[in-house]
């Protein structure tokens, strides 16, 4: 497991008063011993996540991971919404972080169509699985083995998954962009409204890389610095509902320092700009949780 990954073990935590207590490897054994609450799908998800921290723990002796996923279940248990792992969060090969991006995609695509609640006990099955072969993997890009078969596993689940979901809609002609139009207050030649002025700046999915129809906006941005002699800037980056919250604030803050040092590559002192992170707890469109929103994962720019 990455270094960022075992630090990430806490945050996943915050909040559960039940972990509080738990001590060394009683964390993987009182996993079997908790009341299981939720759906089904979450206590499916919270016994899937118990078999594979006891093998971690008792098989692989590899605590570190046996802790964070005896963790995930303790949160399953609980009925707390749990997401399978971001593969960023792992040290894997180029080929790899291709093949479990699909992956991954393919499986959040399912349960954005129902899959949780149409097949709860395979749909949990099929998250277990993929968070095994993505730890799985990690080992073998480093050199191990693996005689787990997460994979196939993953594989054969989602087909059944799939097989049983009605079909997708098909997309509105109309609907020709993933992203909304860039947004700025200044859609004529009146001189710039420094207290009404506002830019978008739009991520992809989980990402906080500056896109090419980002630099635009933030092009636009630095021209109105310049042009109106801003002395302050506040950049506040936010997310859509998919992943854990805690998760969200980390990405939300990484989107906001993004947009600051593309301005601070183009001339805009860093001292003039303010940056915080507000994950989602400001969304633009309002959505339940665990939804990937395009219009949701944004930075947004004003100036004082």
């Amino acid at each position: 497991m990455s270094f960022k990954k075992y630090f990430m073990v806490t945050a996943l935590t915050v909040g559960l008063s039940a972990c509080a207590s738990f001590d060394g490897n009683n964390e993987v054994e009182m996993l079997g011993d908790a009341t299981v609450t939720g759906s089904p799908f979450a206590q499916q998800l919270a016994t899937e996540y118990k078999a594979f921290s006891d093998f971690e723990l008792n098989r692989e002796t590899d605590y570190a991971d046996a802790l964070h996923f005896a963790r995930k279940g303790m949160s399953a248990a609980e009925g707390v919404h749990v997401m399978p792992e971001p593969v960023h969060d792992w040290t894997l090969t180029s080929n790899d972080i291709v093949e479990l991006s699909e992956a991954y995609a393919r499986l959040i695509n399912a349960f954005d169509r129902g899959a949780r609640e149409i097949l709860p006990g395979t749909s949990a099955i099929a998250q277990a699985r993929y968070d095994c072969w993505i730890e799985e993997q990690e080992e073998v890009g480093a050199g191990g083995t693996s005689n787990v078969p997460c994979k196939s596993d993953f594989m054969n689940a989602m087909a059944e998954i799939e097989a049983a979901l009605p079909e997708e809609v098909a997309p509105t002609p109309m609907v020709t962009e993933e992203f909304p139009a860039p947004v700025t207050m200044l859609d004529n030649n009146e001189p710039l409204n420094v207290a009404e002025a506002m830019y978008l700046v739009f991520f992809d999915f989980d990402q906080s890389s500056i896109n090419p129809g980002a630099q635009s906006v933030i092009d636009s941005v630095v021209n109105e610095i310049q042009a109106a002699q801003i002395d302050g800037i506040n950049i506040v980056g936010h997310t859509d509902t998919s992943g854990s919250s805690s998760y969200n604030q980390r990405l939300a803050n990484r989107r906001a320092d993004a947009v600051r040092n593309a301005l601070v590559e183009r001339g805009v002192p860093s001292d003039i700009i303010s940056v915080e992170g507000r994950g989602e707890n400001e969304l633009l469109v309002d959505t339940q949780d665990g939804i990937r929103e395009p219009a949701n994962r944004r930075a947004v720019i004003t100036f004082r």
